[in-house]
């Protein structure tokens, strides 16, 4: 798959149901890694139901390569407490990318996804045409805990043609100033 003129934006949406690690309640935070990439999410505050509505942005550089979330309990005083991992792959929404769909109406299902016992799909999930932006909604059960989901919601960012002669030029022209 030949690289795409792009990032993929991942809105953190809600994590439901998470482990509590803290007596007082969990400040749980989302931990996003990819291609030697590392994004995170703020931390919410003495809750194992956050809501979090934050967007990250990622470069991906191999549509293959998957995606590995980590949910942590924020502590002051030790090291951040694990509450559950999961990966996901983005090649379904990568390949719907590369399709002409201009003329297809939005809030059209372009296609779903099925769990498999492989992935970390809590159920199937959908890619949507919706409003000129192929959308596609997860909900990922986390693994290494008892207990745990976190919905997400990715899209496909494209760059105008314009932005990228100019990160070429930048590129191009980049001196080190030390």
């Amino acid at each position: 798959m030949s690289p795409l003129p792009g990032f993929l934006s991942v809105r953190v949406l809600r994590g439901v149901n998470l482990v509590s690690r803290d007596a007082t309640g969990s400040d749980p935070y989302v931990v996003l890694h990819v291609d030697g990439q590392k994004v995170k999410t703020g931390v919410m505050k003495k809750t194992v139901n956050p809501v979090w509505n934050e967007d990250l942005s990622l470069a991906i550089k191999n549509a293959e390569t998957p995606i590995k979330l980590e949910v942590f309990d924020k502590d002051t005083f030790s090291k951040d407490d694990k509450m559950g991992d999961a990966e996901f792959d983005i090649e379904a929404l990568m390949q719907i990318i590369q399709m002409d769909l201009e003329d297809i109406r939005s809030g059209t299902v372009v296609r779903t996804v099925r769990t498999s016992k492989q992935s970390c799909l809590a159920e199937e999930s959908q890619i949507i045409w919706e409003n000129g932006q192929v959308v596609q909604d997860l909900l990922l059960k986390l693994r290494n805990v008892e207990t745990g989901v976190v919905h997400l919601q990715l899209k496909w960012v494209n760059i105008p043609e314009s932005g990228l002669q100019f990160m070429n030029l930048h590129d191009r022209y980049r001196v080190d100033c030390r």
